[in-house]
């Protein structure tokens, strides 16, 4: 755990969840009295937390999400702090702030391991390019996401490159251009969040997609992650021939110590079974 709870204190706190499958971590990004605004307190916490996540063996998920705020609404991560940056003397600390925030999304897309945007309220600017470097996003239906940085005299950056790719280059210019902010059921028709429920029924939602990862290969869960960040940045031809590589990788052990020679024995023996009891 980064820091701890004491009282309105901004600060990133990680917990974790042990399973018979393997470790879950929960990683809070806490800034009550600011619908969790991403400052430098904030940041620092979050990246001496997270990166060292990448080397824990028996990790198999990470949830990212939101702490309760104190004040009226909630919000997954409200945007980056204002009363911080308003005050930067040049430019240099402006570039300072916002490579932080891009270490901070850096290392969740470095994760080997699928992560989960818990998305509990309000994702802006700095949250939503957090929330857009997750690999999953559920979203409770009173959330609103938009990249306001044009009104307030800065242009959106870092990993809000990667939101052409996720929702079209149109829809890319609509919210970083107008600065539009949209409602989580749009934000589900462009392909922003994958799933919107209820308030009360977000942490239902999130355990079904964790438990579902949990019964999927790790092995195989980590050379898909690997082969998504490959094919982000590669000609097709290149991504191609890395994927028939990668998929003689669970193989490569004897006998069932080979994950994909066990899981698919295994499934064809279920398979068997069900058949066998019509």
């Amino acid at each position: 755990m980064a820091g701890s709870a004491h009282g309105d204190i901004p600060l990133t706190t990680i917990s974790f969840s042990q399973r018979p499958n393997g470790t879950v971590a929960t990683v809070t990004v806490s800034n009550p009295r600011k619908l969790n605004s991403l400052n430098t307190t904030v940041l620092d916490a979050f990246l001496s937390c997270v990166p060292p996540l990448a080397q824990r063996s028996d990790l198999r998920c990470v949830i990212v999400t939101g702490g309760l705020c104190s004040v009226g609404q909630q919000a997954f991560i409200g945007g980056a702090d204002i009363s911080e940056m308003k005050d930067f003397s040049n430019a240099e600390a402006g570039r300072t702030f916002i490579n932080k925030l891009h270490l901070a999304c850096k290392a969740l897309r470095n994760l080997p391991v699928p992560v989960i945007a818990r998305v509990n309220g309000h994702a802006l600017g700095g949250g939503l390019v957090v929330m857009a470097s997750a690999d999953l996003r559920i979203a409770t239906s009173d959330a609103r996401f938009g990249m306001p940085e044009v009104q307030r005299g800065v242009p959106s950056t870092i990993e809000a490159a990667m939101l052409p790719a996720q929702i079209g280059a149109a829809r890319a210019r609509r919210l970083l251009l107008l600065g539009d902010t949209i409602s989580a059921q749009e934000a589900e028709s462009w392909g922003l969040v994958d799933k919107v429920v209820q308030a009360d029924q977000l942490d239902e939602a999130v355990e079904e997609w964790v438990d579902r990862l949990l019964k999927n290969g790790p092995r195989a869960l980590r050379i898909q992650k690997k082969l998504f960040a490959m094919w982000e940045q590669v000609p097709l031809r290149e991504a191609i021939e890395a994927g028939v590589w990668e998929f003689g990788t669970p193989f490569e052990a004897e006998g069932f110590e080979a994950e994909g020679r066990r899981m698919m024995n295994e499934f064809q023996m279920q398979n068997r079974q069900r058949k066998s009891r019509l």
